[in-house]
């Protein structure tokens, strides 16, 4: 899985507080999806943030599912 949250921000110069501010998530939140240690993030989270940034749920994550072969290991 592959998380662009931070390169999204980083291209736009969009700071963490200013989109907790503007949102209303938990800064602390949006610090651990940036910097990708969260272990699980909300579909009400993503759904503010994708509509935040204007963009869609796939260009923040995208997900590539294990081959079939990898899965039948």
């Amino acid at each position: 899985m592959e998380n662009n949250f931070s390169r999204i921000l980083g291209e736009r110069l969009i700071k963490i507080t200013t989109i907790s501010k503007d949102t209303g998530i938990a800064r602390s939140t949006l610090t651990s999806f940036y910097y990708k240690r969260g272990k699980g993030v909300s579909f009400d989270v993503l759904m503010k943030i994708c509509d935040y940034l204007d963009v869609e749920l796939s260009e923040i994550i995208n997900y590539k599912p294990l081959s079939k072969k990898n899965k039948e290991e």
